[in-house]
């Protein structure tokens, strides 16, 4: 069911979307000749944001098998790849346009605007259908709408001299480890399973874009895509590690009622019969989202899509929502794919390159299970989720191991040598962390800032750290305050983004109260 917006939720988005342009997370593009919908540029720190963001996850999903591994590929890709992978074919979305003032909307965003419903996986006469008996009419003169047709979003280019050699922008990053698995299958050995991520960007000329930074025509996904043997897929090394953990799975027949079942990875096999390697992938990005991220565990879930809804080829889809003021509910951030042999027998038959492997007597092409997520989206999901209005300041409270900004270094006042033994601390901290000096207006305004853009921890340089080499450390989501001997600072703050260390036991504690500024 789709979730209705509301006033709190669009108020929220405001506010957060006006912090972002203001402080520099990220803006429209070339808004100063007009931006296009779907095209934002990332400001100072919505780049460290997004790094840090994809920086844990290469880190956490690499270290899952020794035999998993990033490759970079190129944007532009030619046309013959599409042909091969059916994106020219069915790569498409349902559009209808006004009769009047032709403005051109995608058919099911409109009927479930309208109507609250759910329609994924309706054809064009269906879709037709629903508009016409419910009497919808043009969102912007009031006109009458023309039948749904299908719209390909591929973004078509024409390459070299003479513009007659067609390419076309990768709409999926997905394609790449595709194309590379046969020289990568040869230079690991000659092993599977093996994996192959890409975090790199794609394009899709959306119909209409909406809901802001959320649904963009250029964007950045990180997908990992893992080959195996298809008769391997009912086991998983460390099974034993994840089987009485507890997955939070939203079925397809629970899907209208939002109704969200917990359930163990063991019971999810034997009684739901997800395989083994299935739900052990499910198992990790799970924990990636609530123990890497911090995602309170209330705000997921996996909800499972039926046989209409998802892609023919998959097998299995369940797709990770994530629960969204800004959006109204629970909204799509990521998905986990069996993808079966389908996009290695089409390149296989297309390119007329055998892409089978042997191992040991057998001969088959392997199968595909893929991890995707959408890094913008999950870039918007963490500015909502950990935003937060408190009477005296609104923060981001991101968990310090992705914030853009890790220390902030307030000198208390600019004279009597406390910039200079500010600018030492700011030196020696910046080997080590992403760190930033704020030395204009008041201490509270400082604070207040940084609590905007999420920095978890500052330093305040005063008159005392010129006597006894201390300084005040504060803490972000307490506002609590401990001195600390500046030698202690760099182990200290690392153990506090690891979490190996609580803030109150830091440091000698300080008895502060914060004014409104």
């Amino acid at each position: 069911m789709t979730a209705k917006p509301n006033p709190k939720g669009s108020n929220k988005t405001e506010i957060i979307m006006t912090i972002a342009s203001k402080r520099g997370f990220f803006y429209p593009s070339a808004e100063i000749y007009g931006a296009k919908a779907g095209f934002w540029t990332y400001g100072h720190l919505g780049t460290r944001l997004k790094h840090s963001w994809e920086n844990t996850w290469r880190n956490y999903f690499l270290s899952l098998n020794k035999s998993y591994f990033e490759i970079d590929d190129c944007n532009i890709m030619p046309k013959k790849v599409f042909e091969g992978s059916g994106h020219l074919k069915h790569f498409n979305d349902p559009l209808t346009e006004c009769e009047k003032c032709h403005f051109r909307f995608r058919a099911d965003q409109l009927i479930e605007d309208a109507l609250n419903t759910n329609v994924g996986g309706l054809d064009e006469t269906a879709l037709t259908k629903i508009m016409e008996d419910n009497k919808l009419i043009c969102p912007k003169c009031g006109s009458k709408l023309l039948p749904v047709k299908w719209f390909n979003m591929m973004f078509e280019l024409k390459v070299g001299a003479t513009g007659e050699d067609i390419m076309y922008l990768r709409p999926e990053s997905a394609q790449s480890p595709y194309l590379a698995f046969k020289r990568e299958f040869e230079a690991l050995r000659k092993k599977i399973p093996f994996g192959l991520a890409v975090i790199g960007k794609a394009f899709r000329n959306e119909i209409s874009p909406r809901q802001g930074f959320f649904r963009l025509r250029e964007f950045t996904q990180a997908e990992l895509q893992i080959f195996f043997d298809p008769d391997k897929i009912n086991e998983a090394d460390n099974w034993d590690f994840v089987k009485a953990y507890k997955l939070r799975l939203c079925l397809a027949k629970d899907v209208n009622e939002g109704k969200i079942t917990e359930i163990t990875c063991e019971e999810a096999n034997k009684e739901l019969k997800i395989p083994k390697f299935y739900a052990y992938n499910m198992a990790k990005v799970q924990q990636f989202y609530l123990n890497k991220l911090g995602i309170p565990e209330a705000k997921l879930r996996f909800r499972e899509l039926d046989e209409k809804e998802r892609a023919f080829y998959n097998k299995l889809h369940f797709d990770i929502e994530l629960d969204m003021d800004t959006l109204g509910g629970f909204k799509e951030v990521a998905g986990v794919h069996y993808r079966t042999n389908h996009d290695l027998g089409g390149h296989q038959e297309h390119s007329k390159e055998k892409l089978e492997v042997v191992i040991g007597d057998k001969r088959f092409i392997p199968h595909v299970l893929e991890l995707s997520f959408g890094v913008d989206r999950n870039v918007w999901a963490l500015m909502d989720i950990f935003y937060r209005e408190e009477p005296e300041r609104t923060l981001f409270t991101f968990p310090a191991a992705i914030s853009p900004i890790d220390i902030a270094v307030f000198p208390l006042v600019n004279k009597d040598n406390i910039p200079e033994v500010s600018a030492e601390i700011y030196e020696r901290l910046g080997k080590e962390f992403k760190v930033f000096m704020d030395d204009s207006a008041s201490i509270g305004r400082r604070y207040r800032r940084q609590d905007e853009v999420g920095t978890p921890y500052g330093i305040t340089v005063d008159y005392d750290s010129l006597n006894d080499n201390t300084v005040t450390l504060r803490d972000r989501d307490s506002m609590k305050q401990v001195r600390v001997k500046v030698d202690d600072l760099i182990p200290t703050i690392k153990k506090l983004i690891a979490k190996e260390l609580e803030f109150e036991k830091a440091g000698k504690a300080v008895v502060a109260k914060e004014k409104k500024e």
